[in-house]
């Protein structure tokens, strides 16, 4: 495969045809290549160099997986349409409001130019297109049904960001509440307590034991704050650390996750609606069920459920039935089994798993919508105990002290 070479951008300053001074900016993949470019253009190059990049340049957007599952789409329906692939890869590059998307489309139609295949152009790039795509890609070039592939390529990526968002919209929205409960706590402690302990310090009464107990806190805290930060970020560096460096922690974390209730059921039926829809489509794509489910694995977004699926890999590939093979590994429903079992015996696994698939997917979908109401008055309870709770600490001593006039 031809490497691929970054295009830089040079300023220069020479003579038109005409002998006039002109100048301006160029891009190329060296100076001498810019050079031989406005030679063929007629300018004479007095002075030429490579434009510096500004100092407080602004950070390109990331490429995200939803960016991903808009190109397939886009390119799906291009070719669908009959324009050729080079010149869809144009349009869609150029045409592309996120500049790191738009550069790599251009790159990629460049090495579709330079001779790649589509499925080689992307397999230079894994960080984006994982093997389970360019497989796919690959199989539909060769057998000359690319554009079909795509859409079902498009419409798998939509339905596994689609429940991505589902998934994280369940765990990150009362993480952030809590997270704001603590601070407001925390500030509510090292700023506004003192202020009342002052005040508390001119009645010479004794206080009531709850106001003791919350002036304890905030004096430790005042004096160990530094001490809280420090363990807080530890715990954070270190669960960071170990989620990507060790198998064994991601392992623990995830089947104590699948054990939490609500969450683990959620993240259950997530895990077998990305394998319904992740195998169905592989499967109408040809891919042979062995291979398959090697791509399977690495896409149902749970270690347990990946490990399970290699095991039923292993089943399979000596000569044993899927559905047997489901059976055996514990984590499937009756249900998907029987479906997939139908689908075997009638020789249409692809749709009985998109239909899966698809319940699967509602499911998560009212699970999500369902634990969001639960959780709203869980966490007003849980705010009006923290701050309620440091109010009434405050307050007990001016009601003390107003009974007692």
């Amino acid at each position: 495969m031809a490497e691929q070479v970054e295009q830089l951008d040079f300023i220069w300053e020479g003579l038109d045809k005409g002998q006039n001074k002109a100048k301006g900016e160029i891009s190329a993949k060296s100076e001498a290549v810019a050079r031989a470019d406005l030679r063929r253009l007629g300018i004479k190059v007095v002075k030429i160099k490579k434009k510096p990049k500004p100092l407080f340049a602004a950070r390109t957007k990331p490429i995200t997986p939803g960016d991903i599952a808009v190109f397939s789409r886009q390119l799906s329906t291009m070719l669908q349409s009959g324009v050729p692939l080079v010149q869809s890869f144009d349009i869609i590059g150029k045409g592309h409001e996120n500049a790191s998307m738009q550069k790599m489309l251009l790159d990629i139609k460049a090495d579709i130019e330079g001779g790649d295949t589509l499925a080689e152009a992307l397999k230079k790039r894994p960080l984006y297109f994982d093997d389970l795509y360019c497989n796919l890609v690959e199989a539909g070039e060769h057998a000359g049904v690319l554009e079909t592939l795509l859409d079902k390529i498009a419409t798998y990526k939509e339905k596994t960001e689609s429940l991505k968002k589902k998934i994280k919209k369940a765990l990150t929205y009362p993480i952030a509440v809590l997270v704001v409960a603590f601070i407001v706590t925390a500030i509510l402690l090292l700023f506004v307590v003192p202020v009342f302990q002052d005040l508390f310090k001119d009645f010479g009464a004794d206080l009531p034991s709850f106001t003791k107990f919350v002036i304890g806190i905030s004096e430790w805290m005042q004096e160990w704050w530094w001490l809280l930060a420090l363990i807080l970020g530890g715990v954070g560096f270190t669960f960071n650390y170990f989620k990507k460096r060790s198998k064994a922690f991601n392992h623990f974390l995830d089947k104590t996750l699948l054990k939490i209730p609500v969450v683990g059921t959620i993240l259950h039926k997530s895990a077998i609606a990305r394998f319904c829809r992740t195998l169905a489509t592989m499967s109408a794509a040809g891919v042979p069920l062995v291979e398959a489910l090697s791509s399977v694995s690495g896409a149902c977004g749970n270690i347990i459920y990946a490990e399970a699926v290699l095991k039923m890999r292993e089943d399979v590939a000596t000569g044993q039935r899927l559905q047997l093979a489901m059976q055996q590994v514990k984590l499937f429903p009756h249900m998907v089994v029987q479906m997939v079992a139908i689908g075997e015996e009638s020789g249409s696994i692809d749709a009985m798993l998109s239909k899966v698939a698809d319940f699967f997917e509602e499911e998560v979908d009212n699970l999500v919508d369902n634990l969001s109401s639960l959780m709203e008055p869980i966490i007003m309870v849980i705010l009006g105990i923290l701050v309620g709770g440091l109010i009434v600490a405050m307050y007990l001593p001016i009601f003390k002290l107003g009974a007692a006039i």
